[in-house]
């Protein structure tokens, strides 16, 4: 047990902090990149973490869902930092990162997986970081001698031939809402998404003139409001299925998220394993195993004949 526990609940930022003989464990939640989802409430195997709804003032747009930790219940495992979608939540042992739950294969890396081909990239395109809603994505651009340059159109046509583009992103906080790569011209931007799975509006049950999940969703025009007052479900292919706009919902069945997939390095472990059966839909991770088992085994036997055919 700790000697000594510590939570601050500042305007910006929740901390946490336990300190013992050696180490040090602090968990930081910056509320300013937390958009107030679903999925570190789910992952939690303590079930610290707490979904609040806010108070909404008529006539102004709704507020995103406060997360809380519980002190008392949380152990500092790491589980929220690796699953946050937005980067919000680090978990730190002496002021470094616990990864341990990942580097031992207890818990997959939620990474980002990007490819680009920089050398294909328009010397003047902007796109991707123009389209990014978090403006996480900035655009470099170097001569031959290695010197930044700012305004490509002053170029000569060899100095634009000869100009190198560096596109930097910050993984850690992408939650792969692929707006990037679908206004990239040349499409040589591909995004990988952490979640598929699919949201649904049930147009019945959805209150005419209720609009909350439109304010929180943290992607811009994912869902809008149709001519007849209700939700809409607009470009599903940015959404993140991170549950925000279901926690605001004021009619349960109005609203429905179902996450089918979930990219990661598979892992055996109870820790992940309750994570999976909270956050995506049991069947299709069943028929998700099933697949990548037999396409094991497949490979199995080809390389096994092939050992035969050529000793």
């Amino acid at each position: 047990m700790p000697y000594k526990s510590s939570k601050q609940d500042l305007p910006d930022v929740l901390m946490l902090e336990w300190a013992l003989q050696v180490k040090n464990y602090k968990l930081t939640l910056d509320k300013c990149l937390c958009v107030g989802c679903q999925i570190c409430s789910l992952a939690c195997p303590k079930d610290a973490v707490f979904i609040g709804k806010q108070f909404k003032v008529v006539g102004e747009k709704a507020l995103k869902s406060k997360i809380d930790v519980d002190l008392a219940k949380c152990n500092f495992c790491g589980v929220c930092d690796v699953t946050c979608l937005y980067g919000a939540v680090t978990v730190t042992i002496n002021g470094v990162r616990n990864t341990a739950l990942v580097s031992k294969e207890s818990y997959p890396n939620f990474g980002r997986i990007f490819t680009l081909d920089s050398k294909e990239c328009p010397k003047d395109c902007i796109e991707c970081e123009a389209a990014c809603p978090w403006h996480l994505i900035k655009v470099h651009r170097a001569g031959f001698d290695g010197k930044p340059i700012t305004n490509v159109s002053e170029l000569t046509f060899t100095e634009k031939r000869r100009v190198k583009i560096n596109v930097d992103i910050q993984k850690e906080k992408c939650p792969t809402c692929k707006m990037c790569e679908i206004k990239c011209p040349s499409k040589t931007l591909k995004v990988k998404k952490i979640f598929e799975g699919k949201i649904v509006i049930n147009t019945d049950k959805c209150p005419v003139g209720c609009h909350d999940c439109v304010d929180v969703c943290p992607v811009p025009n994912v869902l809008t409001v149709n001519n007849a007052g209700k939700v809409d479900v607009a470009k599903e292919v940015h959404c993140t299925y991170c549950g925000a706009c279901k926690n605001v919902c004021s009619t349960d069945e109005a609203l429905m998220i179902k996450r089918t997939k979930i990219a990661n390095k598979r892992v055996r472990s109870g820790t992940w394993n309750k994570a999976l059966e909270k956050l995506t839909s049991t069947q299709d991770e069943i028929k998700d195993f099933k697949a990548v088992t037999s396409l094991k085994k497949k490979n199995m036997i080809i390389k096994r004949l092939q050992d035969e055919i050529n000793p």
